[in-house]
């Protein structure tokens, strides 16, 4: 039931997105990029800003409802009568204020074995800090403390915005490019034979099609290695707010864990907290890896000066 629903949302995220995009383009006047004199390239470039950047900015601004609905995510009531779900919400409160944020995170948890915790939401005032079950019984308080340190840095460093933008910029990078390197190809067939069509029908689309994806595994690899460097910085962050000694614990018991879970086929996917990655698969995987490897933000944070 819980896998449905999430296809099911996402479904109609996507249609919700590609209706507001179409309406969005139709109020602008924006139709087709090409006309009689080849590429317009101003249309070229809104239709591809649109495209690109639109669909990241919805998906940031439902991201809180998305979570709370995938996810099953309960919102915790700051007065709750539960000692331990009260804590939690002090804790990373207090943590937010060491940050500097002015509005409190909404804290939550949802009931899963899986060893996980997250930070989401379109802007530092209205975020989401959320923990899974299986994390608050499987670490100890301290790296607890730790683990929602690094999510509280994400929040403060205004991470979630950050990654959008870079996402939306090289979704329309991709896009533009692929479309101008298809019509240099439409071109060049029609200049080899005058009685050529170039990519004609179907094949023009295709061959954009095609060009993106093609595109987007460098444009992958950009946006991967940003989202390293902005783990790197939550692992400080985390540091700060909840002490080195606590942030490097909460790394070295998601990396116990790691290690144990493996040996257990049914649960080796089971760590998803702070993205656990062991480089396993050489350099080409790091290539593509939102987090660093546990044991290199562990090094960095052990030398990293405060």
């Amino acid at each position: 039931m819980a896998t449905f629903r999430r296809i099911a949302f996402f479904i109609g995220l996507n249609i919700i997105v590609v209706l507001t995009l179409s309406f969005v383009m139709s109020l602008l006047g924006i139709g087709s990029y090409l006309d009689a004199n080849g590429i317009n390239y101003g249309s070229l470039i809104a239709f591809c800003l649109i495209w690109g950047m639109g669909g990241a900015f919805i998906s940031l601004f439902l991201s809180k409802k998305i979570a709370k609905w995938t996810m099953g995510v309960e919102i915790i009531d700051p007065q709750t009568s539960n000692a331990d779900l009260r804590d939690l919400v002090q804790t990373v409160h207090g943590l937010a204020r060491q940050a500097g944020l002015t509005t409190m995170p909404e804290v939550g948890y949802y009931r899963s074995p899986e060893v996980n915790a997250f930070a989401t939401g379109p802007t530092k005032n209205n975020s989401l800090v959320a923990v899974s079950t299986g994390l608050l019984s499987s670490m100890d308080k301290r790296s607890v403390d730790g683990v929602l340190g690094h999510e509280v840095a994400h929040i403060a460093n205004g991470d979630m915005v950050t990654m959008t933008l870079l996402q939306g910029v090289v979704n329309a990078f991709v896009m533009a490019l692929a479309r101008v390197v298809a019509f240099a190809i439409d071109q060049f067939l029609r200049g080899r034979d005058e009685n050529s069509s170039g990519l004609g029908g179907l094949a023009y689309p295709f061959t954009v099609m095609a060009l993106e994806i093609v595109l987007f595994i460098p444009g992958s690899m950009i946006v991967a290695y940003f989202s390293r460097m902005r783990e790197y910085r939550a692992d400080i962050g985390g540091a700060k707010f909840a002490g080195r000694e606590n942030m490097i614990g909460a790394l070295r018991s998601l990396q116990r864990l790691h290690d144990v879970n493996l040996q257990v086929p049914e649960k080796s996917g089971a760590i998803a907290a702070l993205k656990i990655d062991t480089n396993k698969g050489g350099r080409m995987a790091l290539l593509f890896s939102t987090h660093p490897p546990l044991e290199a933000r562990i090094a960095r944070l052990e030398r990293q000066a405060l």
